[in-house]
């Protein structure tokens, strides 16, 4: 006994260190799961069993919705309060097709336990209203009596973008096909067109029967005090009853006796005008935990490489573009399996599922390359190990490892969470059964694949006409709605809303913002914590060493400079960094090269890399060569990049061809979901050369240039090569070469030699630096998509005009994103985010929207910044929140390896120890005038600044802004 908890179960889990104890809370029935570990970095989790019945997207709005304001801390958001004020390395929350996620980390514990207590009362006592609904769901809104009725609401809009996204639309028509009769064939994000059912008592029903501590599931990770858990969580849940919550169990989805078929439309365009098909399958529940991480193999073994069997084959027909489908679903109850092809022609979309069932059964019936299979084994087991979640916490991964089967009761009434999480058993039991010559995988394709009645085809058809009808169908419904309406009801929801708009636009009051704990800048820490390097020479090339506790895994950056390279083969980068590792050597075809890869290393790859050099019309810019591997793999990690770098074949055409539709294909379909970050690109490639470097990379400059090489490839592949071939010889050299490396002493002793034979096997050619300049492009452009939401941006280079940013910005910065921004254009706008995108490096500012439903608005709001900032009341609670917020930022937790790419991208950008240093003094002293200063590059922009959406054709002429209007998708 325990705080009012009983110890249902506790495990040592050797692979990540740590004790894991499982608790019931007495009173509740509430589950915890306590990770005890030396991890700073800690976790909060508190999760909900969260079915729909619907797909009016009730779990998603209420998800919005009970961030906005609670019982103890009665401010509109304070969500977006912690986001001002707190050292979280993770705050957010997420809404699953089953469950509801409310997830915290930080790695100072007063921090950590602050952000654990607003959420956990934000969760179990909102401050839900009516207008909570509208502003985070939906409502209407009426300009006047003789305007159009419209719709207007965060998760509306965000929900509108996704079903522009033909991608996201395959995804949940492939998961709802599989699962016609249990939750997962709805969407729990919210269907548009449903939406505006959601009533309010529905709504506030939701939460009353899914908040409750009885259906809930509390995580805590890492190295704080583990009976100071169950305290604070006993402080809460004890103030409920118990609860019956069988309701909300998730039931298995009964299995089909035959195959279905499946035929939807997305939103298409003239130039997207092919198709997208997936064959699904439904596989087996998640709890058997050697099947669980057989599957994850398999799906390794089937598609995880360009030479995989199954993707190989897809790819090589030719009947298509691009992969399509997710591959293995393993977070909801029934795993599924999902595959397929993009760009294709509908018609051929019987060929493609030939394709895929021929391949399955030509491995059950000749086996699978054992080489494919210890390629397989060993990817997987090296992700295992190394255990590298990136930018996430890795509590937070664990967490969500553990939901995908704790949240599902078995026979006894009760999810293990436990069952995933050791992996060394089943890791062992399946490489054991693969030596002793068990054909585990092609028994698994025979009967889960071959011999599966329970599976789907779904054909994603363009439809050129969809989005335009969408957008007058919905206005159809709202004219009949008005139409309806007596005077009274106009004059209602004109009151409404300007009531909804009354209070959005309130402060909150300076008592109840005070009840929101934070730190103080006192407690934050005055010097910056150097990452170590240690410069050196590695075979006549520079090497920076930074010596850090990896796990014994050697982290290798080959950084190769693009200075060299002219502009009309910059967009070529890209493609020669893919070639690499996926067209094969001289010596073994692109199959051999893969399996290779894949059997001795973590992973070779190539990026590229630009920045703004500080002080300087410089450009940053580089292809990395990344390569990851434990120090018994380094020799031959070695042998692999020397191989791929002297003699990677850049004469196939088949192998460059599909390189190049299957990149031009992802970043059509980035389009939409990502439109913020195309249009961010687009405006900073006026301002600085590198950011110009940038575009033509990355940006829709180096999608257009891909569409063109695909021609070329057909019609002139010599000039093709050729092109690649000079490319290789002016970049892959050592002159102007950089090491990273990041590992431990002892194993960069070994690693040594290998990495100096790597360099030394590079030629030494010198060539100039190529002339670079910013893009000339129009400066109020308009991008037309088929999309049902626009992407808002505005930016200018203030360095032109004599401004600079000092830390102070971030400062300024950090509240204009979680104040006005926030407020303007998210909350009061109904767009689902905005940013002002800050380089202080390069000297630029813009400002960009993100699934946003207004166009001239949001473009109003941002010259409205300036003004803002000189008017300012700002409070010293204000700004010191918005101070340790950027500290925060500045401090962002990172992994070894993470630190290991940040300290090179400080050293090839200028930023030594001691501008970081003045960038930390600036920040901590940030005052009121610092706002007014930055307001004068707010004028800039709002002044010079270019224009450029991303959006719905007929909304950017009907806003009458003098775009230049382009049809890019």
């Amino acid at each position: 006994m325990s705080h009012g908890f009983t110890k249902i179960r506790e495990l040592e889990i050797a692979e990540m260190a740590a004790f894991a104890h499982l608790y019931r809370h007495d009173k509740t029935g509430a589950r915890v799961l306590s990770i005890v570990n030396d991890d700073e970095n800690k976790v909060f989790g508190i999760s909900f069993r969260t079915p729909p019945e619907d797909s009016t997207g009730v779990a998603h709005i209420l998800e919005h919705s009970v961030l906005c304001g609670s019982e103890k801390y009665p401010v509109r958001e304070p969500f977006v309060e912690l986001l001002k004020g707190s050292l979280q390395t993770f705050l957010n929350a997420l809404t699953f097709p089953d469950k509801t996620c409310y997830p915290v980390a930080s790695a100072n514990v007063s921090d950590f336990y602050n952000l654990v207590d607003v959420y956990l009362d934000a969760v179990f006592y909102p401050r839900l209203t009516e207008n909570t609904l509208k502003q985070e769901g939906w409502h209407l809104e009426l300009a006047g009596p003789d305007k159009p009725l419209t719709y207007k609401g965060v998760v509306y809009n965000e929900m509108k973008g996704a079903y522009s996204s033909p991608d996201s639309l395959l995804h949940e028509h492939s998961q709802q096909s599989l699962f016609p009769d249990v939750t997962y064939g709805l969407d729990s994000g919210g269907d548009p067109a449903r939406i505006p059912d959601l009533t309010f008592d529905t709504f506030m029903a939701f939460h009353r029967d899914h908040y409750h501590p009885s259906n809930a599931y509390a995580y805590f990770y890492g190295d704080d005090d583990p009976a100071k858990r169950l305290e604070i969580l006993d402080a809460v849940f004890s103030r409920f009853e118990p609860r019956d919550v069988t309701a909300s169990r998730i039931p298995l989805q009964p299995r089909f006796t035959e195959a279905r078929a499946l035929r939807k439309p997305y939103p298409a365009s003239e130039r997207l005008d092919k198709g997208m098909f997936t064959v699904n399958w439904l596989l087996a529940e998640t709890a058997d935990a050697n099947l669980n991480l057989a599957l994850h193999i398999l799906e390794q073994i089937l598609v995880g490489l360009p030479s995989s069997p199954l993707r190989k084959a897809l790819t090589d027909s030719g009947l298509g573009d691009d992969l399509a489908g997710v591959g293995l679903e393993a977070d909801i109850r029934q795993m599924f399996f999902s595959v397929g092809l993009k760009g294709i022609h509908p018609s051929n979309a019987i060929k493609v599922e030939s394709v895929i069932f021929h391949t399955i059964k030509e491995l059950v019936e000749k086996g699978i390359d054992p080489k494919d299979i210890e390629a397989a084994i060993n990817t997987v087991e090296f992700d295992l190990r190394e255990n590298n979640t990136g930018s996430y916490p890795r509590g937070l991964s664990l967490m969500f490892q553990a939901l995908s089967t704790w949240l599902y009761d078995d026979d006894q009434g009760e999810g293990d969470p436990l069952l995933l999480l050791p992996f060394e058993e089943p890791l062992t039991h399946i490489k054991g059964w693969v030596e002793s010559g068990e054909k585990i995988f092609e028994e698994l394709l025979a009967r889960l694949f071959l011999h599966n009645p329970h599976r789907t085809t779904v054909l994603l058809e363009p439809d050129q006409k969809m989005a335009k009808r969408a957008a007058k169908e919905e206005t159809s419904q709202l004219k009949q709605i008005k139409a309806a309406m007596t005077g009274d009801d106009l004059d209602r929801v004109m009151a409404e809303a300007a009531e909804l708009s009354r209070l959005q636009a309130e402060p909150d009051a300076p008592e109840a913002l005070a009840t929101i704990p934070r730190l103080s800048v006192a407690d934050l820490p005055t010097q910056n914590k150097p990452i170590p390097t240690e410069e050196r020479t590695l075979g006549g090339a520079p090497l920076l060493f930074h010596e850090l506790v990896t796990n014994g895994i050697a982290y290798v950056d080959l950084c190769f400079d693009l200075s060299v390279v002219p502009d009309e083969l910059l967009s070529y980068v890209p493609i020669l960094g893919r070639a690499l590792t996926e067209t094969g050597t001289a010596k073994r075809d692109y199959v051999d090269l893969s399996q290779w890869i894949a059997r001795t290393s973590g992973g070779i790859w190539a990026q590229s890399f630009t920045a703004p050099v500080l002080g300087s019309d410089a450009a940053a810019a580089r292809l990395l060569v990344r390569a990851k591997a434990t120090a018994d793999n380094m020799d031959e990690t070695a042998a692999i990049l020397t191989e791929i770098l002297a003699s990677a074949r850049l004469d196939s055409k088949e192998r460059l061809g599909r390189i190049v539709a299957e990149a031009r294909a992802r970043a059509e379909q980035r389009l939409v979901p990502s439109g913020h970050q195309v249009v961010a690109t687009r405006l900073r490639a006026r301002t600085h050369p590198a950011h110009a470097m940038e575009e033509r990379l990355s940006g829709l400059t180096g999608l257009q240039f891909l569409r063109a090489l695909e021609g070329r490839i057909e019609d002139d592949f010599r000039a093709v090569a050729k092109d690649m071939e000079r490319l290789r010889s002016l970049l892959i050299t050592r002159t102007g070469l950089v090491v990273n490396a990041t590992m431990d002493a002892a194993l960069m002793a070994g690693c040594e030699p290998a990495l100096a034979g790597v360099v030394d096997g590079l030629p030494a050619t010198r060539t100039e630096a190529a002339p670079r300049a910013p893009l000339a492009l129009p400066e109020r452009e308009g991008l037309a998509i088929p999309a049902q939401v626009n992407y808002v941006g505005k930016g200018v280079s203030v360095a032109g005009h004599g401004i600079s940013f000092s830390g102070a910005a971030l400062v300024v910065n950090k509240l204009l994103r979680t104040g006005y921004l926030w407020e303007k254009v998210r909350v009061q706008g109904g767009a689902y985010g905005a940013f002002c995108l800050l380089d202080r490096i390069g000297g630029s500012i813009a400002f960009v929207s993100y699934r946003d439903p207004n166009l001239a608005a949001t473009l109003d709001a941002f010259d409205a910044v300036a003004q803002h900032l000189e008017t300012l009341d700002l409070s010293r609670d204000e700004l010191e929140k918005s101070i340790i917020g950027a500290i925060g930022e500045l401090d962002a937790y990172q992994l070894p390896d993470a630190k290991g790419f940040t300290a090179l991208v400080r050293r090839l950008t200028g930023q030594d120890d001691a501008y970081l240093q003045t960038l930390r003094e600036q920040t901590l002293s940030a005052t009121r005038q610092d706002f007014a200063d930055f307001a004068k590059a707010v004028r800039v922009n709002a002044k010079h600044g270019a224009v450029c959406v991303l959006g719905d054709e007929g909304a950017m002429k009907a806003a009458k802004l003098g775009l230049e209007i382009t049809r890019v998708l």
